[in-house]
């Protein structure tokens, strides 16, 4: 969606984003019931225009597919007064989101009703600031996976009647089969019911299409996949062929990547996809996109981004530097495997933003000569990475050093020359 138009804001609020839950208009204020009452238009969904109905007199509009299409037929009725009707609190994984990405805020009036989230915390008597909230309504179950940690409590919203079942599926598969799973169904409305289960032995068959499902989270001993906060997870998480960037190692490089809010990076060569992954895991704004020339290694690392719960990697099959035209420019750089491949440090080095960071690692000589050539040239940081693991030696232990790793570390100037491209 595009930044609204000033020039286009009207000088009084037009438009009402009115927050509607089970309860229907008893559950709304008279304010918002006589905005309701005076829109000529309503929009919302079927379950909203049944609710309110009462007090609507002029059009019904429920929602177009795609929602886009539903935007576009709200932005049209601009300055004449509107209606659109949402769940619970609309700017709490709601359509207040979307609309105010094209309205300014001086032409709404907002009234927010409790979200779900709020209802299922009062319900189970948890301290909401102290619970993990997820919405996986629409989206891949696999997003609950980084907060399944023992102790834990998560307020999942679902999509669908099938979504606790499914929950309960994931939580079990897991080695977390002991969690509590509290299945809250259409709160706040007649039809409420809640009922508790553990997730190894769900059985529910029979959920209404709203609900929410709250976790305790309990592990099954060592069985559990519980995937620590700090960066450098154990390589025996990740499905992989050899090509890894080892824990040690991976630990460095994202402390060199050093991710922001909102970043995008490039991993380029990446193997079982483990730096775009724990990229991606530091924050759920962050996103990545991994380029592997090989199709199985790009299977692969779309498995692991489902299991480690960051579907949204993106896994561009091709080699570099041609399969990097056309990719969104990044504001980080890892290159783990084809850097010493003709055209492909230039192209990496044209293609990060301005202030982005590039971080290499080699550990053949070829890419190594490449790294100091060009930190020869450019400046940057040049670390060299030795590590070694302890292993058995006859009866006795002794130290196995692994492949010393170079790793060069470079922000782009905001004004590099043409020489230093």
């Amino acid at each position: 969606m595009s930044t609204p138009d000033r020039s286009l804001v009207s000088a009084a609020p037009w438009l009402s984003i009115i927050g509607i839950g089970e309860d229907g208009l008893a559950g709304l204020g008279d304010e918002a019931k006589a905005a309701i009452s005076r829109a000529e238009i309503v929009f919302g969904g079927a379950r909203h225009l049944e609710l309110a109905d009462a007090a609507i007199r002029g059009e019904k509009h429920g929602w177009l597919s795609p929602f886009e299409r539903s935007v576009e037929a709200v932005l049209a009725a601009r300055g004449r007064p509107v209606v659109v009707l949402a769940s619970g609190d609309p700017f709490f994984y709601g359509v207040g989101v979307t609309l105010s990405r094209s309205i300014a805020r001086a032409e709404m009036r907002v009234f927010p009703a409790p979200s779900s989230f709020s209802l299922a915390a009062s319900r189970m008597g948890w301290a909401l600031q102290e619970t993990v909230c997820v919405s996986l309504h629409g989206r891949p179950l696999d997003l609950i996976r980084p907060h399944l940690h023992p102790g834990s409590r998560i307020l999942a919203l679902t999509s669908d009647s099938d979504g606790p079942a499914a929950l309960a599926a994931l939580l079990s598969d897991s080695g977390f089969g002991g969690s509590a799973l509290t299945v809250l169904e259409a709160l706040g409305g007649a039809r409420e019911r809640v009922s508790s289960h553990q997730a190894q032995s769900f059985a529910l068959a029979d959920a209404d299409m709203l609900n929410v499902c709250a976790v305790e989270v309990s592990a099954d001993g060592t069985a559990a996949r519980v995937l620590a906060f700090t960066p450098g997870l154990d390589d025996a998480l990740f499905e992989h062929d050899g090509q890894i960037t080892k824990r040690e190692v991976r630990a460095l490089t994202l402390s060199a990547l050093a991710p922001k809010r909102g970043e995008l990076l490039w991993d380029v060569g990446g193997g079982s996809g483990s730096i775009g992954i724990e990229w991606m895991l530091a924050d759920s704004s962050l996103r990545a996109i991994a380029i592997e020339g090989h199709t199985e290694r790009g299977a692969r690392m779309r498995r692991n981004a489902r299991n480690f719960g960051v579907p949204g990697l993106v896994v561009v099959e091709g080699t570099a530097p041609g399969a990097l035209e056309g990719l969104v420019a990044p504001d980080a750089i890892f290159i783990g495997g084809g850097g010493s491949e003709a055209g492909v440090m230039e192209a990496v080095l044209a293609g990060l933003k301005p202030g982005g960071r590039l971080v290499a690692n080699a550990v053949t000589t070829e890419m190594e000569a490449v790294l100091l050539a060009h930190h020869a040239r450019l400046g940057g940081s040049l670390i060299r990475i030795d590590i070694a693991r302890a292993s058995p030696v006859g009866q006795m232990t002794g130290w196995r050093p692994a492949m010393p790793v170079t790793q060069w570390s470079w922000v782009k100037p905001a004004d590099i020359s043409e020489e230093q491209r």
